[in-house]
């Protein structure tokens, strides 16, 4: 399935005939705000898991500044960095962290190191289709089921017969390659030295999964919890057999009990300044920071 970026755009103040032309930009291509009150657009770009996250914030931060607009699109986490690499960004979205080589590259390319921004939190939901006779699952098994070489292919090998797929296949709901959320969810099962096996689907977007998994009642996927719908269920996971079994909710990812959360990260191409300081300190600030409540993810700080 071949994904399509989503792009948001916000009303932007048009350059004038009669005034004084199209403003300068800065390194960043971005429109330099002075004291005439010209109109700032601050590119963001990335990880499909915070798109809607990142839209909101646009959304809702043309309320506090008339003279700002933000541009979203979305695209993957790598696509974000791929981005910030070539300098054709303000701020990359990613569900995962900037490796040490994606760093030097940017550093490298544009003169500027990346600065990290924590966002918010994530819980890494496992879904399946609400017919689906089963509630809870373990690291282990969500191992086998992705893992190369894995031994649980049916739904029979977890113990439930799933009267819903008559196949009793499991089919496996994956993400792109270029995917933060792919990233993490394989290094948090598989740990490093293991790889996913080929055969499963793999989706360019957070709801996409969601989408498919609803009406596919042999799926199993992964996806942020705050893409949950009435479509869905999302299982509580163990790290093993022996351990307490821990849904995806805010209460406890911010316990740190649900085994499968991770943050949620922006970067900035070098250190902020400007319009772009005040945005990322905006989104961090007690308003921006509920809108992360909101949209299902979990807050930096309880609020």
């Amino acid at each position: 399935m071949k994904g399509t970026a989503i792009i948001f755009f916000l009303p932007v103040l048009v350059c004038g005939f009669v005034i004084t032309g199209c403003s300068p930009t800065d390194s960043n291509n971005n429109n330099v705000a002075t004291k005439n009150g010209v109109h700032v657009t601050i590119k963001n770009k990335g990880s499909d898991t915070i798109v809607n996250l990142a839209q909101a914030w646009a959304e809702k931060y043309i309320d506090i500044t008339s003279t700002v607009s933000v541009e979203v699109s979305g695209g993957g986490s790598g696509t974000g960095v791929a981005a910030l690499i070539n300098g054709t960004v303000d701020i990359a979205n990613c569900s995962r962290q900037i490796k040490p080589k994606e760093l030097e590259q940017a550093t490298q390319n544009t003169g500027k190191v990346p600065q990290e921004f924590i966002v918010g939190y994530d819980a890494l939901a496992v879904y399946v289709h609400p017919d689906t006779p089963i509630d809870k699952i373990t690291i282990p098994q969500l191992a086998e089921i992705y893992g190369e070489d894995g031994t649980i292919t049916q739904w029979s090998h977890l113990g439930i017969e799933n009267s819903a797929c008559p196949s009793d296949r499991i089919i496996r709901i994956s993400r792109q390659s270029n995917s933060g959320t792919y990233f993490y969810f394989r290094e948090a099962l598989l740990g490093e030295n293991r790889d996913f096996r080929i055969g499963s689907l793999d989706l360019h977007g957070s709801k996409d999964v969601v989408e498919v998994i609803g009406r596919t009642p042999c799926a199993i996927g992964y996806s942020g919890m705050g893409y949950a719908t009435s479509h869905v269920k999302m299982l509580a996971i163990a790290t093993d057999e022996n351990a307490p079994y821990y849904a995806p909710t805010l209460e406890n990812v911010l316990t740190k009990s649900y085994p499968i959360a991770r943050p949620l990260y922006m970067y900035s191409l070098g250190e902020p300044t400007g319009e772009i300081k005040a945005y990322l300190d905006w989104i961090l600030s007690v308003e921006g920071q509920k809108i992360v409540q909101k949209l299902g993810f979990v807050p930096v700080e309880s609020k």
